[in-house]
């Protein structure tokens, strides 16, 4: 049992070198260096000031630094990253758990997906289902084991809605729908309450990204 976890453990070290020796660029975390030894195994990465997104969204005072100009930015970078990941990288790579956990920021706001220790290659194979993190999964990853970059496309949804509303969407995920029928939900009330309501602009943008999200 403990030889088969110590496995385990060194197949994702060994799955999170190898994934980011081959990928470079602003939006994911740089790999500076790494060691192996009988006494541990570690990973050197660059220093993110700010912490990850999650407990920046949950602390207030620091949630309201985040406004909306720099929520969007947050998005973009995400975007542009996971973009890379599934068409500029060959073969493509699933990251597997895009979670506010997994993004890091720096003192400027620049957010970076981190942790790929549940990263997938994607070489043509049936992968195995990814071990990702509950709320975030694929629903249809309960009946099927092909994993596809669909995987990362749910869970940005997932992760867009929880940095415009301030907290993960939860089990209101499957109910919430934009739009302009009475049923529909209304943008302000999706928005997080502790920030002053956005200018017209930004609110044409952050509800055009709420918009791919569901």
């Amino acid at each position: 049992m403990i030889e088969d976890e110590c496995m385990v453990k060194e197949a994702v070290f060994n799955r999170e070198i190898k994934a980011l020796l081959q990928i470079r660029h602003r939006n994911i975390i740089k790999l500076f260096g790494y060691c192996c030894s009988s006494q541990g195994k570690f990973l050197i990465y660059e220093y993110m000031d700010r912490g990850d997104l999650a407990k920046t969204l949950r602390a207030n005072g620091r949630a309201v630094e985040l406004d909306w100009g720099r929520r969007t930015h947050i998005v973009l970078g995400v975007v542009h990253a996971l973009a890379y990941m599934h068409h500029d990288c060959s073969p493509p790579i699933v990251h597997g758990d895009i979670t506010s956990k997994n993004i890091l920021l720096d003192l400027e706001f620049r957010a970076c997906i981190s942790d790929f220790g549940t990263t997938k290659i994607l070489c043509g194979q049936n992968l195995t289902r990814l071990a990702g993190t509950k709320g975030y999964i694929a629903p249809e990853l309960a009946y099927i084991d092909h994993v596809t970059e669909k995987c990362d496309v749910y869970s940005f949804g997932v992760l867009v809605l929880e940095i415009f509303m301030g907290s993960n969407p939860g089990d209101s995920l499957s109910s919430l729908s934009l739009g302009t029928k009475n049923n529909d939900v209304c943008l302000q009330d999706l928005l997080d309450s502790r920030l002053v309501l956005p200018d017209v602009e930004t609110a044409k943008e952050i509800y055009c990204m709420l918009t791919v999200a569901v």
